[in-house]
């Protein structure tokens, strides 16, 4: 007779919520370091505008090209606010998304370790049984010599 949990499709659905979860979870951190690096290059791209707008601020400069150059730092700087916020909204869902995780993992693991305690039951009973018809074994040998 093989070991047998009564709630093992319970505990498989658990399985399964608790990996969707955590890639729910993995998606969401991977789409805040996408624009935490997004960030950082519109940060480095108004850096390089700061600098060649500082080195070209004595040469002599189109009025048009003057102006592209502090639309194109607005823009960037509008972008970098963008990211910003969109950061703190994926941070937020973040602190969800870990918990709804954390809340599966408790779930399954609860379930797990109950079918671990029936298994280690069933086992012991198992090694009792075997154990009692041994010796029922030894004693009829020895009854018969």
């Amino acid at each position: 007779m093989a070991f047998s949990f009564s709630l093992a499709t319970v505990l498989r659905v658990r399985e399964i919520l608790e990996d969707q979860q955590e890639r729910l979870l993995q998606k969401i951190l991977f789409e805040i370091a996408q624009v935490r690096e997004n960030l950082a290059r519109t940060e480095a791209a108004i850096a390089g505008s700061d600098d060649s707008r500082r080195e070209e601020i004595m040469k002599p400069l189109a009025g048009h090209d003057f102006q592209a150059s502090y639309e194109e730092i607005k823009a960037l700087k509008q972008t970098k606010e963008e990211l910003r916020a969109t950061i703190g909204k994926l941070e937020q869902l973040r602190d969800r998304q870990l918990s709804a995780y954390e809340a599966a993992r408790r779930n399954r693991e609860m379930l797990t370790d109950m079918r671990d305690e029936k298994r280690d039951a069933y086992e012991a009973d198992m090694a009792q049984r075997e154990q009692k018809t041994l010796d029922d074994n030894f004693i009829a040998r020895r009854g018969r010599s």
